[in-house]
């Protein structure tokens, strides 16, 4: 069974390309202490199976997805289209 993990803040890069990208994220577990994995972590925890995470959503849980662009795998949620604004609205990880 997969582990649930809320994301609560991002980390972004100058990609070279018109749009932001993700370089992590980041969160809090149960007991208090925080997490962060790259973006490349997360893309094969999520399609290994055993870890999901997700973004609070006004008291609703939205799922993290795997998506692809122009040949390129990247991390949105399942609410958001092409761009992950979602994430991209995170807080910045310290």
């Amino acid at each position: 069974m997969a582990e649930n993990h809320m994301v609560r803040c991002t980390g972004k890069r100058a990609s070279g390309e018109p749009h932001e990208r993700i370089s992590h994220i980041g969160g809090t577990n149960s007991d208090g202490t925080q997490w962060k994995k790259t973006e490349d972590q997360v893309i094969r925890a999520i399609k290994s199976g055993n870890w999901k995470f997700y973004v609070d959503g006004g008291g609703k849980g939205i799922w993290l997805v795997v998506a692809t662009h122009q040949g390129r795998e990247y991390l949105k949620t399942a609410d958001d289209g092409v761009e992950p604004n979602s994430l991209l609205n995170l807080p910045d990880c310290l």
